[in-house]
């Protein structure tokens, strides 16, 4: 059993997790200079500390990352080398988010990216860190399981529920547009041990999320990329998805490949 599912259990088991409007969360977002938590660096983060009816506290900084910002990077997230020259670096700052945070169940989209930036970076300067432990939520499996929006994007997700946009793709801005999505997409919940108990089983995917057949339905995808995919390094989510559409192909003859117009792609 994993560090993370037993702290889970444990949280269980002393009786925190009560009903989810009344429950603490943690929310969290980072921009980084890349997508490689070992590499890159964090160039701002926020946080924020909430119930279903009130803020709790919050958090915002960005961060001198010691290293350039590439041009990929900034055309995301519109912060320049000049903007986080003058601001303090992740280890004077670390600790205290580190402790704001506590053992709260932490909620973000795509949340193990954010969470291995922050570990990383206390592993590298050497500063206790415990976050890997706390209880996770994703709400890009959480949308999924929704399955109701055009696609699982932060920005899509807000345009589906109407929620008000924030401005421009910062971290703040981010971060209380996917409070509000978790809200929306958490109504089908009585308690916070629900939402967990559900989401520690996978969820079969409509349609390949990224890659080259980004948007496919999975019957329309080849048979060798499917055998490829289902051996590569993928979420819980996806692989489940793809080992379901091998398990139908292989019972036959509802799947015929010669018929399916994208079988020679």
């Amino acid at each position: 059993m994993r560090t993370q599912e037993k702290f889970y259990l444990a949280t269980l088991i002393k009786g925190s997790m009560g009903l989810i409007d009344k429950d603490a969360f943690c929310c969290l977002d980072c921009e980084t200079t890349g997508l490689d938590g070992k590499t890159d660096r964090i160039i701002e983060i926020a946080v924020v500390k909430f119930t279903f009816s009130e803020i709790l506290d919050s958090y915002e900084t960005l961060i001198n990352p010691d290293c350039k910002i590439s041009l990929p990077s900034i055309e995301i997230h519109h912060i320049t080398d000049d903007m986080v020259k003058d601001k303090p670096k992740i280890q004077e700052v670390l600790p205290a988010i580190l402790t704001s945070i506590g053992k709260h169940i932490i909620v973000g989209h795509g949340i193990k990216l954010d969470v291995l930036f922050l570990s990383e970076s206390a592993k590298r300067h050497q500063i206790p860190c415990k976050l890997e432990e706390n209880p996770l939520i994703d709400t890009l499996r959480m949308a999924r399981l929704y399955g109701e929006s055009p696609t699982n994007s932060l920005e899509r997700l807000r345009q589906h529920f109407n929620i008000q946009s924030e401005g421009a793709h910062r971290a703040m801005s981010d971060v209380i547009v996917n409070i509000e999505v978790f809200k929306h997409l958490a109504t089908s919940f009585k308690t916070t041990e629900q939402l967990f108990e559900r989401l520690k089983k996978p969820i079969l995917l409509k349609a390949m999320p990224l890659g080259k057949y980004k948007g496919r339905p999975f019957n329309e995808l080849p048979m060798e990329y499917l055998q490829w995919a289902v051996r590569a390094d993928f979420d819980q989510d996806l692989i489940f998805s793809i080992r379901t559409e091998l398990q139908k192909r292989k019972k036959g003859p509802g799947f015929n490949m010669a018929s399916n117009p994208f079988s020679n792609l």
